[in-house]
């Protein structure tokens, strides 16, 4: 990491505190000299004590290294600031200095209003990074014995910590290779400062609104009403210069006249105004602002740079934010009852949380929602997502009592590594449904390995979702359908579905959708044919008491019931009886199989009552079907045991890295010549198949013969990335002729249609194997993204690839096998020996871990790679890749 990309990467970081208040981080630059100075003169005594391990200051010169970030390599500080008195103060400084290759001495001083908020904690997890970065391998410092919040610091950032105590001081020893526990570690501290931040935002004591008019049609006045009529149980204060009257309730001038206690402030001024709002907010102690104003950077390039200085602004005040362009948040929570919108009704009171990153969108949800009688806890609008983001409110969802499922409407991911490391979580406890929009290519790439052309966004969030344990809906309506079974039914264990009907139609079409959803429909069901048909003449009694056996059955592992209204006069009696025919087979022990009612067209979705019970119901079979089996895929992900991320010699990875960087440094963005890839895959570990480039036709006889025919000629050129495409592949020579034609043959070739060449690759040819591919490419929006697919002509040929998200687990990269169309080719297919699957696993493992920890490493790919026989492993045959500058 360059001076120029550690500046990108930290420039306006945001940093929550643990008292969820927020603040920036960033590289100190020489910039900063003055105010560093200013924040080690405004130390007390003690803490410049602590810091220094004397009573002295800070040195002129030892500011001076402080504010100079131009090699990182020797030396880092990271700053925390705050605006104080409309000027940007430091109250927090984290350093480290390596005086020598592999290590670094790092120290910490916060601003004595700031001790215990956890910055000092933060500013250490950044160096870590920063620092492994930079391959140094430990931290050490010197501590007072009776600086205990600095040594907890150490001792509880989950690291490996070692500690002695020498001439009065404890000199502790920190290693930076992550663990579990280190990354559970931070985990938790980002969950709960995030969990603190979003409560003065959804949980808010007392609410103001800003820019509040008597027009109608203003959407200030719009979401005031809507708080006072939702019955929100706090305050709620209105803010307009003219000091209106609204309902009885007089307006302020000024925010700034707020009262002490305000919580949540709604911004509905102009764009010109916003900044000033803000400003206005903080002076009166507001921890968390709802930008409803519009014109930010989804309109054009003035209101990108207002959006960039909203969020410097909102996050030097120390608050959160939602928005800007959006419709406004709500918690239809009994007891708090905020509607902070200008939706015009609160919607009943449930236990689904639902985020839209669309504010139309958002309306037509709410409706939707009230109509099919789906109660929600939360909603917010999400907007631009300048601060706050999916990703902190899956967080708040996870904790929070009221929600039992989280919804999402995204149109882009701002972090989708840490989305996805986030849901992986919170789908363990609660389930996660995602409508995702913009089904378009992933960004322009350069010349391109089959991975890199592969490698579209919707197979990148598809494997981030399916490893994530994300319920992917394809609409909106799919969504509540699938929301409304798993908040109100168990899940299901396992997939066998018993489907009841007075309709012999609809329940054919209810097996064919179980089928197509991955559903068993069992050609029998408590002894019974399945579907059961129970004719149309069936009363409330034949409902009750086939739905009560079905779900007592031990083949039965969850029930569609479907009513057709054949005599409009008995439907209530028998939706009454389909009910009470579930309570029955509760009373009986049946409580782990879920429940869901067709009632065919019906007009009224309002659900079913099973004695304390509530019965999703849906119009047609189809939609049962479909969200069941999304219920049964997201029960099967949750009851798996969860993947572990696999240890990797960390010595290798430098050596790795090295390699990459050197490159890029003597080449800039290039593809690796055949010596240094097999430098690059030497280092990582991994083994490309014997081979020897040779220079003439009569080196190759003399080669093959030593390997022993058959064998294999092929290219070797910088411009030859896609060999086969060129003729440049010789298979199966099996005589000193048929060596000398095929060089002979490739020269020529490769001559004629690239004008180089660098020499001929002979390697042995190995028979009885299955070719696959293995790759990876660097993504502008996800990051590192690995390829698995069929090998060889057969991936473009049949597309046949998944994707996902670096780094993997050794779940993620048996599922990744398992889940491409050719698998059977793997597993043993007419007899033919089943392949290596572990031998594969371990590459793929190992590819992921590259991306994760060289993004130099623009793409990898191995094409192709014979899969042998289980034991024997996998041999990589051809390899290519390209690194770039970062």
């Amino acid at each position: 990491m360059n001076a120029a990309t550690l500046s990108t990467t930290f420039a306006t970081s945001r940093l929550v505190l643990r008292d969820g208040s927020t603040a920036g981080v960033r590289p100190a630059v020489a910039a900063d000299r003055a105010a560093m100075r200013r924040f080690f003169d405004e130390l007390s005594p003690n803490s410049r004590r602590l810091r220094f391990l004397a009573p002295a200051g800070a040195s002129e010169d030892l500011i001076g290294r402080l504010c100079d970030n131009a090699d990182p390599a020797q030396s880092l500080t990271l700053i925390v600031c705050r605006l104080r008195n409309d000027e940007t103060q430091i109250i927090g400084v984290g350093s480290y200095f390596a005086p020598a290759r592999g290590s670094a001495e790092v120290a910490f001083a916060v601003d004595d209003a700031f001790h215990g908020k956890g910055i000092a904690t933060a500013l250490l997890e950044r160096l870590v990074r920063a620092g492994h970065d930079q391959e140094v391998e430990s931290f050490s410092a010197s501590v007072l014995p009776e600086n205990f919040e600095m040594l907890d610091v150490f001792r509880d950032s989950g690291f490996q910590v070692q500690s002695t105590t020498e001439a009065g001081c404890v000199e502790v020893r920190l290693s930076l290779q992550s663990s579990p526990a280190s990354a559970a570690a931070a985990d938790e501290r980002e969950r709960q400062a995030t969990i603190a931040s979003l409560k003065a935002i959804l949980r808010p004591a007392a609410v103001a609104v800003l820019g509040v008019s008597q027009r109608p049609s203003n959407l200030g006045r719009r979401v005031f009403e809507s708080l006072l009529a939702s019955g929100f149980q706090g305050k709620a204060y209105a803010v307009n210069p003219a000091c209106i009257d609204l309902h009885g309730t007089k307006s302020l001038a000024s925010a700034r006249d707020l009262p002490a206690g305000v919580d949540l402030a709604v911004i509905a001024v102009p764009r010109e105004h916003v900044l000033a709002a803000v400003d206005d907010c903080a002076a009166a102690g507001v921890k968390g602002i709802v930008v409803i104003s519009a014109g930010f950077a989804e309109a054009d390039s003035r209101g990108r740079e207002l959006q960039t200085e909203l969020v410097e602004r909102v996050r030097g005040h120390g608050m959160r934010m939602v928005g800007p362009n959006c419709m406004g948040v709500i918690n239809a929570e009994s007891g708090i009852s905020l509607n902070a919108s200008f939706a015009e009704r609160l919607p009943p009171a449930g236990r689904i949380a639902l985020a839209s990153q669309s504010g139309g969108l958002g309306l037509a949800v709410l409706n939707l929602a009230a109509s099919r009688q789906i109660g929600l806890s939360t909603f917010v609008s999400l907007g631009n997502k300048a601060d706050i983001s999916g990703n902190d409110l899956l967080q708040y969802g996870e904790q929070d009592p009221a929600t039992s499922v989280v919804l999402l409407y995204l149109e882009s991911f701002g972090n989708p590594r840490r989305f996805g490391q986030i849901a992986r979580r919170v789908s363990r406890s609660k389930p996660v449904v995602v409508v995702k929009s913009g089904r378009t290519a992933a960004g322009l790439r350069a010349a391109a390995s089959h991975t890199a052309g592969l490698a579209a966004s919707e197979l990148a969030v598809d494997g981030l979702f399916h490893q994530a344990g994300v319920i992917r809906a394809d609409t909106i309506d799919e969504m509540f359908d699938i929301a409304a079974c798993l908040d109100a039914q168990p899940l299901p264990r396992g997939r066998r579905v018993a489907i009841v009907t007075n309709a012999g139609g609809p329940g054919i079409l209810a097996a064919d959708a179980c089928t197509t959803a991955g559903l068993d429909i069992l050609p029998t069901a408590a002894g019974a044919p399945n579907p059961s048909d129970l004719i149309a003449s069936a009363d409330a009694d034949a409902f009750r008491e086939r739905i009560a056996a079905l779900l007592t059955a031990d083949d039965v592992d969850a029930v569609i019931a479907i009513y057709t209204t054949i005599d409009s006069s008995r439907t209530a009696a028998i939706l009454a009886a389909i009910g009470e025919g579930v309570a029955a087979g509760r009373a009986r022990g049946a409580i782990d199989k879920p429940v869901l009612v067709c009632t065919m067209a019906s007009a009224a979705m309002k659900p079913l009552r099973a004695a304390e019970e509530t019965l999703p119901v849906y119009e047609f079979p189809e939609r049962a079907a479909r969200a069941l089996g999304r219920a049964a895929e997201y029960a099967s992900w949750r009851t798996a045991a969860p993947g572990t991320f696999v240890p990797f010699d960390e010595t290798r990875i430098h050596e790795a890295r090295h390699v990459c960087r050197e490159i890029v440094q003597a080449r800039g963005d290039t593809w690796l010549a055949a010596d240094e890839l097999h430098q690059l895959m030497q280092a990582a570990d991994l083994r490309l198949a014997p081979g020897v480039i040779v220079h003439s036709a009569d080196e190759a006889v003399a080669l093959a013969r030593i390997f022993g025919f058959p064998v294999v000629a092929k290219m070797v050129a910088a411009k030859a990335l896609h060999k086969t495409e060129l003729g440049g592949v010789k298979l199966h020579l099996g005589n000193d002729q048929a060596v000398r034609t095929a060089y002979e043959e490739l020269t020529t070739g490769a001559r004629a249609s690239i004008g180089e060449l660098d020499g001929v690759l002979i390697q042995p040819m190995l028979s009885g194997a299955t070719e696959v591919l293995i790759g990876l490419t660097q993504d502008p929006v996800f990051g590192p993204l690995v390829a698995f697919g069929l090998g060889g002509i057969h991936v473009e040929l049949f597309r046949d690839v998944a994707f996902r998200i670096a780094p993997l687990t050794d779940r993620d990269a048996d599922e990744m096998i398992r889940s491409v169309r050719g698998f059977p080719l793997l597993a043993g297919f007419r007899n033919h020996p089943a392949a290596d699957i572990a031998a594969i696993c371990e590459v793929l493992l190992k590819v992921a871990h590259l991306g994760s920890e060289i993004p130099e490493l623009a793409e990898l790919e191995f094409n192709p790679v014979m899969a042998l026989d289980a034991g024997r492993g996998c041999q990589i045959v051809d390899a290519r890749a390209r690194v770039t500058r970062r």
